[in-house]
């Protein structure tokens, strides 16, 4: 029994053994150093805030349409007899230049037949001149004659006759003419809806056309980007307009090119709420060297309007503004400051600041995670005069 009480008090022993010898450790061992290392700081990407007179640009877009589009239309029927080789998707026109002609027999008998009444109502009408000078002879001595024995009546109807006679001519030579079908402007063919032996009827449309000597885009301006312009609603330029740069992606590259604002609707959509400006493009199909690609209608393209100019103005990229109104900015510690700002305008490239900001001071315009004021950063300054030499590119 007594060896049995010895070898279970043996583990016991043995643990208390060995937590007096952990207990001795712990007191007469080293103690650690605490670290006084501080955390890593951050690095952000930053861009200084620029002071001086900045032009404010209005971002938007639009789609480029013709100034003038209209259906081709037969003003007169009969048979096609002949198609310009021109008349077809995408052809190209003068003002006059004859698109399809109908068959004018018909028109060409119509006109004879016309002069021919008019040589008629010419004879009906010198002959009734004629008696009516007779008849003047012949009452000379007579008091008060009538005027139906003066004949005047029969001169009245013979030269109501001429008249008659001569419109119906003109009206035949018109419709002679009518039978070459062309258009009164410069321009492009859209679409073709006649070919050659078809028979068409008077005032049906044949095809559709637009014209080429300018394009318009139409712009939706919110009040806040109409404030940006400085220019009043119904604003119609006197002179060239505000300036307008229009970009576009076109077979896998991307094109410019410069248009006028030369006028503003002079009401508020009433399905949008916004209010549309056109610009204007000249000679958009026209290409050169400067301008590879012409500017051809239906295009969706972005807009950027030079607006009015801002005086002594501090200004930061637009990435530097974050949600709130709020930028967060590297003081002279390297620590970050999170400031509420007065943003007076902003668009895709920049953000002017009204309030709430310094010129030069350093504004972080990469993501951050987690910013806490006063923690540690590490700018990166390349970023800073990068964005200086973006604002001096996109300076109108």
């Amino acid at each position: 029994m007594n060896s049995l009480s010895r070898r279970a008090l043996k583990p016991i022993l043995i643990l208390i053994g060995g937590g007096l010898i952990y207990a001795l450790l712990q007191l007469t061992g080293p103690k650690p150093q605490p670290s006084l290392e501080l955390p890593r700081p951050t690095s952000v990407y930053t861009a200084l805030v620029q002071r001086g007179d900045t032009q404010l640009t209005v971002d938007t877009h639009g789609e480029v349409r013709a100034r003038f589009s209209s259906d081709v239309v037969a003003q007169v029927g009969g048979r096609v007899i002949a198609v310009s080789d021109e008349f077809i998707e995408g052809g190209r026109f003068a003002a006059g230049d004859v698109l399809l002609e109908i068959e004018d027999t018909d028109y060409r008998t119509a006109v004879l037949e016309a002069r021919a009444r008019v040589a008629s109502a010419q004879l009906d009408l010198a002959q009734s001149l004629a008696d009516a000078d007779v008849a003047r002879q012949q009452l000379a001595g007579q008091a008060n004659p009538s005027a139906l024995a003066l004949r005047q009546p029969q001169v009245a109807r013979a030269e109501a006759a001429l008249e008659a006679a001569r419109t119906n001519l003109a009206l035949a030579q018109t419709n002679l003419a009518r039978t070459k079908v062309s258009m009164p402007f410069d321009g492009r063919v859209e679409a073709t809806s006649v070919d050659l032996g078809q028979f068409v009827a008077p005032g049906k449309s044949v095809g559709r056309a637009f014209s080429t000597d300018r394009v318009e885009i139409r712009l939706p301006l919110t009040d806040h980007q109409l404030a940006a312009l400085g220019v009043p609603i119904g604003y119609h330029a006197a002179d060239a307009g505000l300036q307008v740069t229009l970009g576009a992606d076109v077979a896998g590259s991307r094109y410019h090119w410069n248009g006028l604002l030369t006028r503003l609707d002079a009401s508020v959509s009433r399905d949008t709420r916004a209010i549309y400006a056109t610009v204007e493009v000249a000679n958009p199909y026209e290409v050169s060297e400067q301008r590879p690609m012409p500017l051809a209608v239906g295009l969706f393209v972005d807009a950027q309007i030079a607006g009015r100019i801002v005086e002594n103005a501090m200004t930061i990229p637009a990435a530097g503004l974050r949600a709130g109104h709020q930028v967060y900015v590297i003081n002279e510690s390297d620590v970050l400051e999170i400031r509420d700002v007065d943003v007076a305008y902003r668009n895709s490239r920049i953000a002017v600041i009204s309030a709430g900001v310094r010129e030069s001071e350093m504004v972080i315009i990469s993501a951050i995670r987690n910013p806490i004021p006063g923690m540690r950063l590490q700018p990166i300054e390349e970023a800073g005069e990068s964005f200086s030499s973006r604002a001096t590119e996109t300076a109108y």
